[in-house]
């Protein structure tokens, strides 16, 4: 069982509250709550949470290190058997898609991550941006392009790397034999009604972070000196946009600004691949039916 959706829609509450029904054990679905000390920026469960409910693939990883779907997918594995073995309920939850599809349906074999090439792209992209560095990916590899926004730096990147590596379009690699799909998953989606409602939503969360002490955790990471903002774990929203303003390089109104106009184009693009995505079924997050709805599928798994 995963529960899924764009970010902010409500998903770890709906989770706890059915962790008070069934004996769930939570596999993280969030591609930086692996990091450890990335605690409030990825609006992790506290301790106390964590310390009641078991959570898997929470704090397994320092920010120096890079994850991967194709490594979740093998984990996450691992937690569902072992979950299952001790006769309780394993349920994936989170907003990071392509994690999804890499456990559910599998993934294509792909070249490693270049160190080299990912800094020399991210220094082109510095000097003349990402929607430049996209554009070049729709000259060699139009299917992939299309698919991806040319302010998604991350994914812009990725494709642009696999293409030096291998000489052929990501696309093309994908469409190519995968990686063992896991065992059949039942995917919900929290879709809000209200889009404005989860604009809101996305600004007062990020206001509350702050509150809570965000920027103080960004520069514990940015002073402990092994961290530079080009790593996959400090290019996280929220974190890069803060280690730029501690850089010099915006005011806090600018980076606040920019957190939040990021923070609500990741949710367009979560909601935009959820609406192509047959699989998933899709209920509304701001309905008590939701719960209703995914009680029953977890008593519809428990008995079966």
């Amino acid at each position: 069982m995963c529960i899924t959706g764009p970010t902010a829609c409500g998903k770890t509450d709906l989770a706890l509250a059915l962790a008070k029904e069934f004996p769930l054990e939570v596999i993280s679905m969030d591609s930086a709550m692996v990091y450890r000390g990335m605690d409030i920026g990825t609006a992790k469960p506290t301790p106390d949470v964590l310390a009641g409910i078991p959570h898997h693939l929470v704090d397994i990883l320092a920010p120096t290190e890079t994850y991967s779907a194709g490594r979740f997918a093998v984990d996450a594995r691992d937690a569902v058997e072992s979950i299952r073995s001790r006769g309780r309920l394993p349920i994936l939850v989170g907003g990071t898609l392509l994690y999804l599809r890499a456990l559910r349906d599998g993934l294509a074999a792909l070249p490693r991550a270049n160190p080299a090439i990912r800094r020399r792209l991210d220094r082109e992209a510095d000097c003349h941006g990402w929607a430049t560095l996209h554009h070049r990916l729709k000259k060699v590899d139009a299917v992939a392009a299309s698919r991806i926004s040319p302010a998604d730096g991350q994914r812009i990147q990725r494709a642009l790397e696999v293409y030096e590596l291998t000489g052929e379009p990501i696309s093309v690699l994908q469409s190519r034999t995968r990686l063992k799909p896991g065992t059949p998953l039942r995917a919900v989606a929290l879709v809000p009604s209200d889009r404005g409602r989860l604009a809101g939503r996305i600004e007062q969360r990020f206001d509350a972070m702050v509150k809570a002490g965000f920027v103080d955790e960004v520069k514990a990471l940015r002073g402990r000196g092994d961290l530079d903002p080009a790593m996959p774990s400090m290019r996280t929203i929220g974190y890069r946009q803060i280690w730029s303003h501690l850089d010099g390089d915006c005011d806090w109104p600018e980076a606040r600004n920019r957190a939040v106009a990021a923070t609500r184009q990741l949710a367009k693009r979560q909601l935009t691949w959820l609406r192509s995505d047959t699989s998933t079924r899709q209920v509304p997050a701001d309905a008590g039916m939701s719960r209703i709805l995914l009680a029953r599928l977890l008593e519809e798994y428990d008995r079966g």
